[in-house]
């Protein structure tokens, strides 16, 4: 079991930013490839990050790509999403998750969820 607790959500204007924080505990160690996942009102949930275990390898959907940074802090078990720029259609829920499957980088076998946390960006 793994249990991960988002943070860091709120209402910003749009062009500002946000720093969401994700703390895991249990079988972090098995469960090593976190991502970040939102879903806004009447869509489907979608992939926007995910970094691996060492924290070298990044990956993001390209709506976010020069806007959000996925990093980790592995000593404090804890994933961040860095949201800079952001825009009216970043408003969303936003959830922290953990894989173990080889498909991690796509947004694909993620097992463990937290309960989100809400992003509003005004215009």
């Amino acid at each position: 079991q793994v249990q991960l607790v988002e943070s860091g959500g709120g209402l910003v204007q749009a062009g500002g930013s946000l720093r969401l924080s994700c703390a895991a505990s249990g079988r972090t160690s098995s469960y090593a490839n976190l991502g970040w996942f939102r879903q806004a009102p009447g869509k489907e949930r979608e992939f926007v990050a995910a970094v691996n275990r060492s924290g070298r390898n990044t990956y993001y959907t390209d709506s976010v790509k020069g806007r959000f940074t996925i990093s980790r802090d592995n000593a404090k078990n804890t994933v961040y999403l860095q949201m800079n720029s952001l825009k009216p259609e970043d408003t969303a829920v936003y959830y922290c998750a953990a894989s173990d499957d080889s498909r991690w980088s796509t947004g694909r076998g993620y097992d463990y969820w937290g309960q989100g946390t809400q992003v509003t960006v005004s215009s």
